[in-house]
């Protein structure tokens, strides 16, 4: 072993967010970020929205989306944690116990 790797809350916050905005049904990140902005402003901005508590292996998420209307939110809800806790776990080898999301808006706009 040639020594430790620590993660950052704000790398894992940024996975959880970019993971979270892939998924169909999901508008933007609570806070207004939308893909088309993350360009302009940065990928720190991905971590808006996102609360993180990482311990040694641990990590939990808490995520406050906006919804594009029309979808269903609990179905919506449940592949935005199946594809942030998968996206973390693979790519720090945190084990994440569990991904908490609140449905801050819905976004009726189309575009």
């Amino acid at each position: 072993m040639m020594g430790e790797v620590r993660i950052a809350d704000e790398v894992v916050a940024i996975i959880a967010g970019l993971a979270a905005t892939e998924v169909d049904g999901v508008d933007s990140m609570a806070g207004n970020i939308t893909n088309e902005l993350v360009g302009k402003l940065g990928m720190k901005n991905l971590s808006k929205g996102v609360k993180v508590d990482v311990t040694e292996e641990h990590v939990s998420v808490d995520l406050s989306l906006n919804i594009k209307y029309g979808y269903n939110i609990p179905d919506v809800s449940e592949r935005v944690q199946d594809r942030v806790k998968s996206a973390i776990e693979n790519m720090t080898g945190l084990t994440v116990l569990d991904v908490n999301i609140r449905i801050a808006g819905v976004n009726i706009n189309e575009q």
